[in-house]
């Protein structure tokens, strides 16, 4: 059905670059927020600067990450180390959490004045996924995933959703870690055998895997199928309308 092994029941969509065309725009925050740092750092003297690649450091350390998890993985891979701070920390603070709150403001202001685009591939398969009976919810790392849901209308196609907020309030690592997947199959009462994960990160891809998901399917959006492959997808696709035997 669908595209889906026949035991399946329930789906999983991850938002950005599945249902959403925001992972865009989350690039581009993450590489503003990124470079200015390390600009700032370099002109103090404690690192020679050199820029947040969009491709290969989004990618590998960013994408599918719950925002301070992204912080922290990134600065990691260049030897740096920021004071935690707290949660409300003002995005002027050098703390992983005012960085992360500064590319969060980047991203509203964005959303605010442009909008989001959703795939109408993506779009279609939920109404085809909702006519077939089948569970549907969302499962983000992103905090605004509310306010996106509301703003492109998809909400409506969905029972539920386990977001960043979420995640913050009960305490849920996030992926590659499968506990917020988890939490979303429980949300929808089936068993993780029977749903399947849409996922365009590769972190998210190994929390699928890494929750023994009945099947794991990845959206390959910026050309990096083998790497979803290696981290354990079923099937890539480009888009979703390729599930229903349509052209993307």
């Amino acid at each position: 059905m669908l595209g889906l092994p026949e035991n399946i029941t329930a789906l999983l969509f991850d938002l950005d670059g599945v249902l959403t065309q925001t992972a865009k725009v989350h690039n581009a925050a993450w590489t503003q927020t990124f470079d200015d740092l390390l600009r700032r750092r370099a002109d103090q003297g404690l690192e020679e600067y050199r820029p947040f690649d969009p491709v290969h450091d989004y990618n590998r350390y960013v994408d599918g990450r719950q925002r301070a998890d992204g912080v922290r993985t990134f600065l990691a891979s260049r030897g740096i180390v920021l004071p935690e701070g707290e949660p409300d920390d003002t995005p002027e603070k050098d703390t992983v959490n005012g960085v992360g709150n500064r590319k969060n403001e980047l991203l509203l202001e964005h959303i605010r004045t442009k909008g989001v685009e959703v795939y109408p591939g993506s779009v279609e398969y939920l109404r085809r996924a909702a006519e077939a009976g089948l569970r549907r919810a969302v499962v983000s790392a992103s905090a605004n995933t509310g306010d996106v849901l509301r703003i492109t209308g998809i909400g409506d196609l969905l029972e539920g959703r386990i977001d960043g907020v979420v995640a913050r309030e009960r305490g849920l690592p996030g992926k590659p870690k499968p506990d917020t997947f988890l939490a979303g199959a429980a949300l929808l009462g089936v068993d993780p055998a029977d749903a399947v994960v849409f996922e365009d990160a590769v972190a998210g891809v190994q929390a699928g895997r890494a929750g023994n998901f009945g099947y794991v399917v990845g959206v390959d959006r910026v050309d990096h199928a083998e790497e979803l492959l290696e981290a354990g997808a079923d099937i890539v696709v480009k888009d979703l309308s390729e599930l229903l035997g349509e052209q993307a």
